[in-house]
């Protein structure tokens, strides 16, 4: 599915400076957080990025371009660098956030058992179905017309461009085989996003050797 990811042409026309590293991970034995990743996130807490870093701006102004409002809605990567001690979530998780915040980067994990087709990054109708849970109970939500979202064939899996993951294909100690999506606006250089992605292969060969790693660097046309 990695050769079909795509991003749609009036997602590229807000900003073509937009590319995504796309990773996919088989074979993953995740677990809950330990010692080892533990220190990943103090580690990166240490080396993150600042809040008004150029690369963190420069996703507060992706999210203006369609019309959000990145301080209430917060890119993802603005989120975490502002969160700190980071958040424990699992040894994958853990390791992409730790990944993300010292490199300045968006990065968003999906589980690919619970995808459903080809990841695309689209501009939202506003009828397509996003799943959450809100009071402890599953329920439906929908992106506004026009935002920014990532989706598959069954709905949105990830509003806002990189803001809040819908709770169906979102990573946990369960899973197995992963797409990862690094995303890159300018200044940061193609080379950095390469560097993130190479970054996060080492730390999730450490949670599990002889996992099976492809890539694909995603740009408009």
């Amino acid at each position: 599915m990695i050769d079909d990811i795509r991003v749609d042409p009036a997602v590229s026309a807000l900003r073509p400076d937009f590319a995504v590293l796309a990773m996919t991970v088989h074979g993953l034995r995740n677990g809950p957080t330990d010692d080892r990743s533990r220190a990943w996130l103090a580690e990166a807490a240490e080396k993150a990025v600042a809040a008004d870093d150029p690369k963190v701006e420069a996703w507060r102004e992706a999210y203006r371009a369609f019309g959000a409002k990145p301080q209430r809605t917060r890119p993802s990567v603005d989120a975490l660098v502002r969160r700190m001690p980071l958040p424990e979530i699992n040894l994958v998780v853990d390791a992409y956030n730790a990944v993300s915040v010292r490199h300045g980067l968006p990065i968003g994990g999906e589980d690919l058992a619970r995808y459903e087709g080809t990841a695309r990054l689209v501009r939202a109708s506003g009828d397509e179905p996003f799943e959450v849970v809100e009071k402890g109970e599953p329920a439906i939500d929908h992106p506004e017309a026009g935002e920014v979202v990532w989706r598959d064939d069954r709905g949105v899996t990830c509003r806002r461009w990189n803001w809040r993951q819908c709770v169906r294909t979102r990573i946990t100690e369960e899973t197995v085989d992963a797409l990862f999506l690094l995303e890159r606006l300018e200044p940061m250089s193609l080379a950095e996003l390469r560097a993130a992605g190479d970054d996060l292969a080492a730390l999730l060969e450490d949670v599990t050797r002889k996992i099976r790693v492809e890539y694909r660097l995603v740009e408009p046309a």
